[in-house]
Parts: C-alpha cells; sequence; structure tokens
C-alpha cells in the first residue's frame, strides 16, 4: 500500500480529532453565547454587536488565505501543516479567555477592547484552523479514509459542541454566582487549558504523507488562477457561506428564543443536549451513506431534510418543549449526516485542482473555504443582532410581541431559507462517485510515477 493511499490507524484519527474538539471550544462557543454575551452581559447594543461582529469577521477572514499561501509553502521535518498547531496552542488559548472578559471600561473603551481581543482571536484561530483543516487533504490520498477521518473529526468537533451548548450555560452560571461576567472569564479559561492539552496530542500523534508533485514551482499568482477556475471549489465555496450564515443566525438566537419566549432559559441545556446527540448519531451513519449515494447526493437530501425540521419550528408554540426537541432532534440528526461530508468535500477539492492542472495548494483550498465558513458565521451572527435590532429587543426586559416574533422568525423560517439556497447550489458541484474514483486513480498512478 502506498503512503497516499494509506490506512490510517484509529489512534491517528483520535489524535486527529482532538484538534477539532479543542477549536470548537472557542467556535461553539462564539456560536451560541458570544451574541448574548455582547448584548445582555458585556453591555453592547445589539447594533453595535452586530456591526463588530460582522467587520471583525469578514476582515479576519482575510488572514485565512495569507496563512493558506504561507502554511502550502511552509517544509520542515515534521511537514508543512502540524507545525502551526502546536506553534499556535498557547497563544489560542490566551486569547479564547481575554475575548470573553468584561472589563471595568467606559462604553467606547469596552467597543474598542471588543474589536482588539475578537480580532486577536480570529487571527490566531486562521493560523491553527487552517492548516490544521488542509492536514485532511495530507494524511491520506484515499477517499474512504478521508470520509472516515472527516467522520472522527466530526464527532470530536461534536463532542465539543455537545460541552460548550450542554454544560457552558449551567458552568457560567455556577462560576458566576450570579456574576455572569465571572462565570464567562472562568468558563473560558477551562476550556482553554483543555484546548492547549489537545492541540498538543494533535500534533504528536499525526503524520502528513501527501506531497506537491516533485519540481513544482511555487507562485501565489497561479495558486489563485487555479483556485479561481476550480468551478466545485467555487460552488463548496458558496455553500460554505450559505450553511454557516443559516447555522450562525439559528444558534446564535437559540439561547433568546429559551430566555425570552419559552421562558427558561436553562431549556436550552436540554435541547442541545438531544440535538447533539443525535448529530452523533448522524455522523456515525454517514460514511456508509457516502458509499451507497455518493456525497453530493447525500448532502442535498439531508441538508434539504436539516432545512425542512429548522423551518417547521415557527409552527410549534415555544412553551411546546416536547415538540420543540423532538424538532432539533430530527434537524440535527439530519445535520450530522452533512457534517462530515463539507471536509472531506474540500479535500477531493484540492485534488480535483491538482488532478486538472498538474499542481497542487492544499492549504490555500481550505484556507478558502474557511474564510467563507468565517464569513458565514459572521454575516448569519451580524443579521441575527440587525433583525433583534429591527423587531425591537431589549436586553434584560420583557420582550414586546414583535421582538418575540422576530427571534421565533430568525430561528426557523429565515434559518430554513438559506439552508435550501445551499441546497440548491449543491447541483452544480461536479464531482460525482465516477469523477472521484477516476480522479483518485488517475493521481495514484501519478504519485507512483513521482516516486519511481
Amino acid at each position: 500500500m502506498t503512503e497516499e493511499a494509506v490506512r490510517l490507524s484509529v489512534k491517528e484519527k483520535v489524535g486527529y480529532a482532538l484538534g477539532d474538539v479543542a477549536a470548537n471550544f472557542v467556535f461553539q462557543t462564539l456560536l451560541a453565547f458570544q451574541l448574548i454575551f455582547y448584548t445582555d452581559t458585556f453591555g453592547i447594543s445589539t447594533k453595535a454587536a452586530g456591526t463588530l461582529i460582522l467587520t471583525v469577521g469578514i476582515v479576519s477572514g482575510f488572514f485565512d488565505p495569507i496563512v493558506g499561501v504561507i502554511a502550502d509553502r511552509t517544509q520542515t521535518r515534521w511537514g508543512r501543516f502540524r507545525p502551526w498547531i502546536i506553534a499556535t496552542a498557547v497563544p489560542f488559548g490566551i486569547m479564547a479567555v481575554l475575548a470573553f472578559v468584561t472589563p471595568n471600561f467606559s462604553p467606547g473603551g469596552k467597543l474598542a477592547y471588543a474589536y482588539i481581543t475578537f480580532i486577536l482571536l480570529m487571527a490566531i484561530y486562521s493560523m491553527n484552523n487552517v492548516p490544521y483543516s488542509a492536514m485532511t487533504g495530507v494524511m491520506t490520498g484515499d477517499m474512504k479514509e478521508r470520509t472516515s477521518l472527516s467522520s472522527y473529526r466530526q464527532v470530536g468537533a461534536n463532542s465539543s459542541a455537545f460541552i460548550v451548548q450542554v454544560l457552558a450555560l449551567p458552568m457560567v452560571l455556577h462560576f458566576g454566582h450570579g456574576d455572569k461576567a465571572k462565570g464567562y472569564q472562568m468558563t473560558m479559561g477551562l476550556f482553554a487549558i483543555l484546548a492547549v492539552i489537545f492541540f498538543c496530542i494533535t500534533f504528536f500523534t499525526t503524520k502528513e504523507r501527501i506531497q506537491p508533485p516533485p519540481g513544482q514551482k511555487s507562485s501565489i499568482g497561479q495558486d489563485l488562477k487555479d483556485l479561481f477556475k476550480n468551478g466545485p471549489w467555487i460552488t463548496l465555496f458558496v455553500v460554505t457561506v450559505l450553511i454557516f450564515v443559516g447555522l450562525s443566525m439559528r444558534s446564535g438566537t437559540m439561547l433568546y428564543y429559551f430566555k425570552y419566549c419559552a421562558g427558561n432559559e436553562r431549556l436550552f441545556s436540554l435541547f442541545n443536549m438531544v440535538g447533539l446527540g443525535m448529530v452523533l448519531v448522524g455522523v456515525m451513519c454517514s460514511t456508509a451513506l457516502v458509499k451507497r449515494y455518493g456525497s453530493r447526493n447525500l448532502f442535498i437530501v439531508a441538508l434539504a431534510l436539516s432545512a425542512a425540521f429548522a423551518g417547521m419550528l415557527i409552527l410549534v408554540p415555544a412553551t411546546s418543549t416536547t415538540v420543540v426537541i423532538a424538532l432539533e432532534g430530527l434537524r440535527q440528526f439530519a445535520w450530522g449526516i452533512t457534517a462530515p461530508l463539507l471536509w472531506a468535500m474540500m479535500a477531493d477539492v484540492a485534488d480535483y485542482s491538482e488532478w486538472k492542472t498538474g499542481r497542487r495548494a492544499t492549504a490555500i483550498v481550505f484556507a478558502s473555504t474557511v474564510f467563507g465558513l468565517k464569513a458565514g458565521l459572521a454575516i448569519g451572527r451580524a443579521i441575527a443582532s440587525w433583525i433583534l435590532t429591527l423587531f425591537g429587543y431589549v436586553p434584560n426586559a420583557i420582550q414586546t410581541a414583535d421582538s418575540v416574533l422576530g427571534i421565533k422568525l430568525i430561528v426557523s423560517v429565515f434559518a430554513a431559507l438559506v439552508f435550501f439556497l445551499g441546497v440548491a447550489c449543491l447541483f452544480f458541484y461536479k464531482i460525482d462517485n465516477k469523477t472521484n474514483i477516476q480522479m483518485t486513480t488517475e493521481l495514484a498512478e501519478r504519485r507512483k510515477a513521482y516516486a519511481a
């Protein structure tokens, strides 16, 4: 068996997955709590919070392709991408804590502090997550092993999501003893320590195997030219933006939903516990379903179902807890099926570029898609905050009928519409099972010739 087609050990897959557990301590906290932290604890308006999140999210997204270009040209005895994981571990943990500290500053000083800490956190996140994501494309060249690796990664991500979305709010309340600002700081401190440990494990348990073709000349202009001629990448980029706009709108507003619509914010943890449990079931089904139906077709069906279940929430009274949680379980099961596909398909897109052009630039493909992810997150949370402002939301107060309606629309109809746009875009993704098999076979033959 060639190095490129090697079957990865469980130890290596688990070690790789722990890197996503670490990153998701921050990612999931931003997704679920950043907006309500800024408005209800940190003390800035929904409009200011939305503008901050959008501005920093878009600006910091430009770090991703820069990191991708540099990472593709990094050469060490540990590989191109692994050194970035260990080098950014401690700074990542430090900035994760600082971004959730509430300083005793004036309103203007607080806003400046929020901008500085958030942009530094996102810069470190780029330097860590872009190389980490690119490792999917260089640990093995086997399509099935990549899907399996992505499934392990997704189990890791959702395990972290489970911890954050189920336990973070009780931890904030417990550590804060009525002071949520202190509670957020203590909670993020614990998550940061675990993240640093897990990043170190990822570095020491993984190996890079896929190398660019011998003699390939580095050219940033050529890398970008190849990227924008890569039709599957363009499609996947747009799909990524749309999916994470929808996820960010919904996830960032669910705590508002339980606090102000259902009247019990503690139900948020139970809601997430059931939903994320079903995500893990969906993830575990994903690999087998891919073998039968192919990545693109499965993605289309599962994402459409996830969108439909999200949209149905508008029909259910917020106080009907059982029905609300059941719908979330169904939505998350469908979403869980799609979760490993995005990352596996990114690796396929990198292969597609090499197959068509004879050049490989793995990190720039992942970096540009991660940029789409971060842009989607920023746009989604900004849209949610502006809709809250439009419907008259007031922090820590009894909400009007209009503001309650706005919250309900964000987590149901509006999010579902964005997901359905992603479904429509997936019909333009051209790497089907037949193309993938042909591409994998021909690339393996080329690499054998390089080795010879």
